[in-house]
């Protein structure tokens, strides 16, 4: 009889671990060669143990997971594309209301006494879903939005929302909508991956995203998505004449469609509509980021029809970034790697774009007192972009008495030391080189996946470790295995087989390529992609640390600021002294390997954006950065490709505007030489 399911996630993880591991083994024996150790029957069970365990975990199931393959092969791969019978575009984004009466009057003297429709912007993600004889047969996510998208049918089908069969029975019916998650659905899905200690989403889009390209529809199943349908497409059988006839039409099908949509003549009821959308924002179980105006009329939508990027007979309007008043309770002051204070304001939890947030960053002094910030005052907190929380005014009429204006200070918050502010900036920096705040968060940036990537590190650790002495600088991390036994004794890192995994995962790290270890040494403006590019160039950091400004200027994008940076790290004793501490180590110094396959993209910049069907963005990274080409983190006139994938989001509005090519997967991969796979 099988064995029960371990209760622990820790002993279901090492059990799928050491499950797959097996398996694979005796695949490639079966399948490869055709040298079988055990029976078929051992081997079922063993694939049944494995099945059982990701039917009751399926968040756990992994894409090259042997219940995925047959046989060496992917059973079944998100990222079928498919073409669109009609385009999925997006919308033009107005902000303001005399824009929507300017769109509203330019419509109503090109057509005859125009009716508009307005509704609710749902924050989701496009879904095409293609009817035949009343049968559900595809679902399609936007894709490019004009010539294919995503195949997701098998996780479509198991949306509570998406129906099956129609009563009428059309030859073809295309609708599109938006998929999303409900605000309670959302707070569940997070409790569940907390469960399994994997990452919590950020928001209930990326979550409805990630969920409709599950490789496993019981995942989608189980995460309750929800769609709203907000257009007709196309339709074959039976004639159309306004966008609400089609949605009397839905309706009687059982096709949920917007539920709070009006239909105006004037630009004022317009207007009055959109502001009773933002309104109910607060109250509604769902997000919504604006309200969508758009002709009522199918034959002046055809009349009108669309430019290459967006519809003329419809247009979006965005609301102004939530905002709400709370009150500051504390100012925090942090220290980062370099030194540079930063004041964090803790204010009474308030809930911005469906999120809880209780602290902002308040950046400097010079931000303080233009603000004139104090701990008591009434504050109007607001979401950059619906992401980042920012601290936007000081209601000076709710001033307690006696607040006094805030400073920072002129020394460390962590050590005492002096803080000096910077000539012609606005960083108060601390003086202590030896400041353990700079350490762990030098520290923290050394460990961390885009430098050395030394798992079981994290900041409790290192905080440990620092306090207990062990550390002093980055480099006394290769002298750690000498204190084995302390470490295992004290319970610094955890228990000796904890010990033992971060010890072997330092260890292993000696062998990084050097590129690793330069974005490791916290040098002001050199992250991952600069390093790689310095590295090509020079192929060692002793040939780095040798070069002046001149020389490291001829890299690509290389400015003065990081060039001048450079040569004072390489040039300092105490840099020098962890430097020739690593060598004695055995850190690795010299690019053995470039990792390029030929140098096609040479000179070329990509920036990636978005869910890609196959390829992780690390991996298309890698891809691209293995043929030449460079990936940068945004998108500007340098930028010669744009790889856009699912949510792509704003940098492909960018990238549309300045005129720069655009890629999906597939295009990549071709570009590349590649089939896409």
């Amino acid at each position: 009889m099988m064995a029960d399911i371990p209760e622990s996630i820790q002993a279901v993880k090492k059990e799928l671990t050491e499950l797959r591991k097996v398996i694979r083994y005796h695949n490639n024996r079966y399948y490869n060669e055709d040298n079988p150790e055990i029976s078929d029957y051992e081997y079922d069970q063993l694939m049944l143990r494995l099945k059982a365990i990701e039917a009751k975990y399926p968040e756990l199931i992994t894409k090259n997971s042997p219940t995925q393959v047959v046989g060496g092969q992917a059973r079944r791969t998100a990222g079928v594309l498919v073409k669109h019978d009609v385009p999925m575009l997006s919308l033009q984004d107005v902000f303001s209301k005399e824009e929507i009466f300017a769109f509203v009057k330019s419509l109503q003297q090109e057509l005859d006494n125009p009716e508009f429709v307005v509704e609710e912007k749902i924050d989701g993600l496009s879904m095409a879903l293609r009817y035949e004889d009343g049968v559900l047969v595809r679902a399609i996510t936007r894709g490019d939005g004009i010539v294919q998208g995503e195949d997701v049918t098998e996780n479509a089908k198991v949306i509570r929302d998406v129906k099956k069969k129609l009563k009428d029975k059309l030859p073809y019916f295309e609708i599109r909508g938006e998929v999303y998650m409900e605000k309670a659905a959302f707070a569940a899905v997070n409790a569940r991956q907390e469960l399994l200690g994997l990452k919590p989403f950020a928001n209930p889009r990326n979550c409805a995203a990630g969920t409709l390209r599950q490789l496993d529809s019981r995942i989608t199943k189980e995460r309750h998505l929800s769609l709203f349908i907000f257009n007709l497409q196309t339709a074959r059988g039976r004639v159309f004449t306004t966008h609400t006839e089609a949605y009397d039409f839905m309706k009687k099908q059982g096709i949920k469609v917007i539920h709070n949509y009006k239909v105006c003549r004037t630009a004022e009821e317009v207007w009055q509509a959109i502001t009773a959308i933002g309104e109910s924002r607060g109250s509604l179980p769902y997000d919504i980021d604006g309200a969508v105006v758009k002709l009522n009329n199918l034959a002046d939508r055809e009349k009108l029809g669309a430019t290459s990027k967006v519809p003329r007979w419809a247009i979006a309007y965005k609301y102004p970034p939530e905002e709400k008043e709370t009150v500051i309770r504390k100012i925090e002051l942090s220290v980062g790697r370099t030194g540079r204070i930063t004041p964090t304001a803790i204010f009474d939890p308030i809930r911005l774009c469906g999120t809880t947030v209780e602290r902002a960053t308040l950046h400097n002094q010079d931000f303080i007192d233009n603000l004139d910030v104090r701990i008591g005052d009434t504050v109007r907190v607001y979401k950059s972009g619906e992401i980042i929380p920012k601290v936007k005014e000081v209601v000076k009429e709710k001033r307690p008495a006696g607040a006094e204006p805030f400073v920072i200070g002129t020394t460390c918050p962590v050590c005492g030391a002096p803080a000096v502010r910077e000539p012609d900036t606005s960083d108060i920096k601390c003086q202590n080189p030896s400041c353990p705040a700079q350490l762990e968060s030098h520290i923290l940036n050394f460990v961390g996946r885009s430098a050395m990537d030394i798992k079981g590190l994290g900041e409790a650790a290192i905080h440990s470790l620092i306090e207990e002495g062990c550390i002093t600088t980055i480099a006394d991390l290769y002298h750690l295995a000498d204190r084995r036994e302390e470490l295992i004794e004290k319970g610094i890192i955890g228990k000796e087989k904890n010990t033992d995994k971060v010890l072997t995962a330092i260890e292993a790290s000696k062998k990084n390529e050097p590129q690793r270890l330069l974005t490791g040494l916290g040098i002001p403006g050199i992250g991952r992609t600069a390093a790689r590019e310095l590295m090509l160039h020079f192929g060692s950091i002793d040939a780095l640390a040798k070069a002046s400004e001149e020389e490291i200027l001829a890299v690509r994008d290389m400015g003065e600021i990081s060039a001048k940076a450079i040569v004072q790290y390489f040039r300092d004793p105490a840099s020098q002294k962890i430097l020739e501490a690593f060598r004695a180590a055995g850190v690795n110094f010299t690019l053995k390997d470039t990792g390029l396959v030929d140098t096609k993209f040479d000179g070329m910049t990509f920036v990636i954006t978005g869910t890609l069907p196959n390829l992780s963005r690390k991996e298309a990274a890698a891809l691209i950065e293995s043929h030449g080409g460079r990936v940068a983190g945004s998108v500007s006139k340098k930028t010669d490709y744009l790889v856009a994938g699912e949510a792509a989001g704003s940098k492909l509005q960018k990238a549309t505007t300045l005129g720069i090519a655009i890629l999906d997967e597939a295009g990549l991969m071709a570009l590349v030489g590649q089939s896409d796979t």
